[in-house]
């Protein structure tokens, strides 16, 4: 397996990222390829389509062992379900699956064609296997079930942030946040009305916490640029 290119995001660390693509939609990131793929013929014909497929490295979910078995966050960490009936990433072989909005394509002088999509769910310099364009007659099947997933679909979380909060964001960042704390962030076991989360997007630490259905931010802070907190 070839790594052909890495996706710039802003999500620096894992807390936050959404369970599945396409959940929020607001979401922007750049596909960049490595340099012995920047040719223009590689990407020949992939601006007609509207949506793809990217296939990905695990990068921070790589372990030396793999379960059977996994807890899924969404049925509260404590059912186990088989490994091959989950998206996790703990898998035997570390690799993930994301339907991505193809927004656009440029071009490049230094970096070549550069893919800009919305919907993904990866951390920011994920490597990147493969692309393949999204095939709605044969990739999209409606009445499909889903599983323990149709259960808890529609689970999300009533968020409340004080204006003077929601203006210390850049205007671009402050619907796709929201977005993103409806979908409850917190590890799955997590459920302390009086704990405190923070969730680094872009230059920003957004402090929440939730009780109940209700998630509160009370504080958001700008981090200077290049600071990182690791994974």
């Amino acid at each position: 397996m070839h790594i052909i290119g890495h996706i710039r995001t802003d999500f620096k660390t894992k807390f936050g990222i959404p369970r599945q693509s396409g959940l929020v939609e607001s979401l922007r990131g750049k596909i960049i390829l490595e340099p012995e793929y920047r040719h223009p013929d590689i990407v020949r014909g992939l601006e007609d389509f509207s949506y793809i497929w990217i296939i990905w490295q695990c990068s921070k979910a790589q372990r030396e062992h793999w379960s059977a078995t996994v807890a899924p966050p969404r049925l509260g960490g404590k059912v186990r379900k088989g490994v091959f009936a989950t998206r996790s990433p703990f898998r035997p072989n570390p690799i993930g699956l994301s339907s991505v909005r193809l927004d656009r394509m440029e071009w490049d002088d230094t970096l070549g064609p550069v893919l800009h999509v919305a919907g993904a769910d990866l951390l920011d310099q994920t490597p990147i296997y493969d692309i393949k364009p999204y095939l709605a007659y044969t990739d999209s099947h409606p009445d499909a079930q889903a599983g323990f997933a149709d259960t808890v679909l529609k689970y999300e979380l009533q968020v409340e942030c004080p204006e003077d909060l929601l203006l210390r964001l850049p205007e671009a960042h402050r619907e796709t946040v929201i977005e993103l704390l409806r979908q409850d962030p917190r590890p799955a076991t997590q459920e302390a009305s009086d704990k405190e989360y923070r969730m680094l997007f872009g230059n920003h630490d957004i402090w929440f916490h939730v009780d109940g259905d209700r998630l509160v931010i009370h504080n958001v802070i700008e981090k200077p640029q290049g600071v990182s907190d690791g994974d």
